[in-house]
């Protein structure tokens, strides 16, 4: 792992997970029951050639849980190559996330966690899980993607929102008290030189979105703690959202007004009342391989 350090060491009960078969296929997994592992240990099975994952960044994987007792599949993706989109560091499955930083793009690993870390110790009667049993990931490392916007800074605009970032990239955005603009307005914050979004392309984006007129957050990956995957075709998005975003390149920062009748129109949506301008600063983290 050269100068990084993996946040769980390799050991006896993650070194003995044998996986073999194509990467990014339904790997054939297997290993001596039971695995009973106290502390949650890390051990690569295929070193990638990629690059070296660092806390913050969105991945796409395939991920393989299975049942240390027993051996048997809780819960697996598809391995069709789609894979799903998670967070290196501190995530919804901390665990697996933790156990991703210093891992390369393209490896295999095996993660053997104690039952406090994969399921804090609690029996769950569905999966023929014990309270005591522990969890083996298989995990596929298919795609990284930008921890935040890494563009170089541009000028900011009249009349435009104003937005100060945390050190992680979450944005804070103040809203003019002016009426809101009529028409889409779009504003580069930071100009990226990756790869360009198109229609159709899979964005992987960090945004957060706030009302205009009562200037609440109404949505945020950031707080979702996740990063979010967005098609860029009008209709499976607002309009003004997919508008906004292609023809951008990865790396970017896009601030962005919609006006009702690009965004939820007359109707609303959730917390978005009819009518309501919106206003999105949007981190473009990259674009997902298909096919």
């Amino acid at each position: 792992f050269g100068d990084c350090e993996p946040r769980y060491p390799s050991g006896d009960a993650s070194s003995v997970v044998e996986a073999p078969g194509e990467f990014g296929s339904d790997p054939r997994i297997d290993f001596p029951t039971p695995i009973i592992a106290h502390t949650t240990q890390m051990s690569e099975i295929l070193a990638g050639d990629g690059e070296r994952l660092q806390a913050g960044q969105p991945v796409r994987a395939e991920v393989s849980i299975l049942n240390g007792a027993n051996g048997d599949e809780l819960q697996a993706t598809a391995h069709d190559g789609q894979g799903v989109i998670t967070m290196v560091g501190e995530s919804s499955l901390p665990t697996v996330g933790r156990a991703l930083e210093c891992v390369t793009v393209g490896s295999r690993i095996a993660v053997a966690t104690s039952a406090q870390d994969g399921h804090n110790s609690e029996p769950i009667p569905d999966f023929n899980v014990a309270a005591n049993d522990s969890y083996i990931f298989v995990i596929d490392v298919l795609q990284a993607f930008l921890a935040k916007a890494d563009g170089a800074a541009q000028l900011a605009k009249a009349g435009d929102p104003s937005v100060v970032l945390a050190p992680d990239g979450t944005p804070g955005i103040t809203v003019p008290r002016e009426q809101a603009p009529e028409d889409l307005v779009v504003s580069l914050l930071k100009k990226g030189d990756g790869r360009e979004v198109e229609q159709g392309s899979l964005a992987v984006v960090q945004y957060t979105g706030v009302l205009w007129d009562n200037k609440e957050v109404f949505d945020s990956s950031w707080a979702n703690g996740a990063a979010a995957v967005f098609p860029m075709v009008e209709g499976q998005v607002i309009k003004g959202f997919a508008q906004s975003l292609i023809g951008q390149k990865v790396g970017s920062q896009v601030l962005v007004t919609v006006p009702p009748e690009l965004g939820y129109g007359e109707q609303g949506s959730g917390a978005v009342p009819a009518n309501a301008t919106l206003v999105f600063v949007v981190d473009i983290l990259g674009i997902i391989d298909q096919g």
